[in-house]
């Protein structure tokens, strides 16, 4: 049978991208309800750019490890300029300064920069002795590393971004091999610096997000609206849903969002609890088999390299989960390849197709040190 099927077919990870074409049809298929049982204007492009981005991801896959090693500190540099830039010239849009107009599209530098502090500190760490992991250079470098755009991306402001970019620099160091006791040092001097940042950091708006998600019912069509219509729609769905394109929520204009930061209580509705199981059952999947690219990689970099993709896409995940439920507050962070929008799309396709670079990589020298 293998002979039947053209090698450059078999070889590929067909155990993730069957899982991923599926729940991105199944996207569009939530998005076409969500524009009221049409195509345009959210499932189609929706589709439209998974398929771009796909042969962006096809690309990155074919990249050797030289190359990616000597052009990450330069892309990174150029990634920080472009934050730098939305500063000076960005597009102002939602009340936030997150965009660079650059005619033909608004890029988000943002973005850019999830997977971009994974691949940075995955080389920093890849280069560095194994004697000095628990020395001052070992934390403080990459605390640069991650600090600099984080500070950039909450003056724009988005909280949301920021805490994906920590999120990803604090697993890489995790599996770096960081003492445990730097990780619970930093935790409790978070917890002590929460307080000084509600009052003092945070802007009224962020502050209200915080104080509906603790208690959503004392503002209900004011601050705590989207969260209680979002688990409105999620529990009138039930066991099986209302049915396909049938829901009241998001087609009344009940739900905010539907096509994108709440895309899955719109889903929930329609489809309920069995819907709602067979987007994390696929979910899990594409994790699992990122995390096992991680474990087969025999080289630091490349492990290290893996391990921050997966986590990236599972904050995506796990944040926008716990948002449209009411157990995180609402920050803004979409739900991969189901959610509308092009700079999510990008970024969970760049943290693709570096796992299915790694998996080649793993395929091609799996018994010795990738140069």
């Amino acid at each position: 049978m293998n002979s039947l099927i053209p090698e450059p077919i078999a070889r590929q990870p067909w155990a993730m991208l069957i899982p991923l074409f599926m729940l991105v049809s199944f996207g569009a298929a939530v998005l076409y309800s969500a524009a009221g049982g049409s195509m345009d204007p959210f499932a189609s492009s929706h589709l439209l750019r998974f398929a771009v981005f796909l042969v962006m991801a096809s690309i990155i896959t074919v990249l050797p490890a030289d190359f990616v090693k000597l052009m990450i500190y330069p892309a990174y540099g150029v990634v920080l300029l472009l934050l730098v830039a939305v500063e000076a010239i960005g597009f102002v849009g939602g009340g936030s300064q997150r965009w660079l107009n650059l005619g033909f599209m608004q890029l988000q530098p943002s973005e850019l920069m999830k997977p971009m502090v994974v691949l940075v500190l995955a080389r920093f760490y890849s280069t560095l002795p194994a004697g000095m992991i628990g020395s001052w250079q070992a934390l403080a470098v990459p605390a640069g590393f991650v600090g600099a755009p984080m500070a950039l991306v909450l003056m724009q402001p988005d909280l949301g971004t920021a805490l994906a970019i920590g999120f990803g620099g604090a697993v890489v160091m995790l599996l770096a091999g960081l003492p445990m006791r730097w990780f619970v040092l930093g935790g409790v001097l978070a917890a002590v610096a929460a307080p000084l940042a509600y009052f003092f950091g945070l802007k009224d708006y962020q502050r209200r997000r915080v104080t509906t998600f603790l208690d959503p019912e004392s503002d209900p069509l004011g601050s705590g609206y989207h969260i209680t219509q979002s688990k409105i729609a999620i529990g009138s769905g039930g066991f099986s849903g209302k049915g396909f394109n049938e829901g009241s929520q998001s087609h009344l204009q009940y739900l905010p969002e539907p096509h994108t930061d709440f895309v899955f209580a719109t889903m929930a509705e329609e489809w309920g609890l069995l819907g709602g199981l067979f987007v994390l059952i696929i979910f899990a999947v594409i994790l699992r088999w990122g995390w096992g690219v991680a474990l087969k990689s025999q080289d630091r970099f490349a492990r290290l390299l893996a391990g921050g993709m997966v986590a990236t896409v599972f904050f995506y995940i796990a944040i926008n989960l716990m948002m449209v439920m009411g157990l995180a507050p609402v920050v803004g962070i979409p739900l991969p390849f189901m959610s509308h929008g092009g700079s999510s799309m990008m970024t969970n396709m760049i943290c693709i197709g570096v796992l299915m670079m790694v998996n080649r990589w793993n395929r091609i020298t799996p018994r010795r040190g990738l140069s």
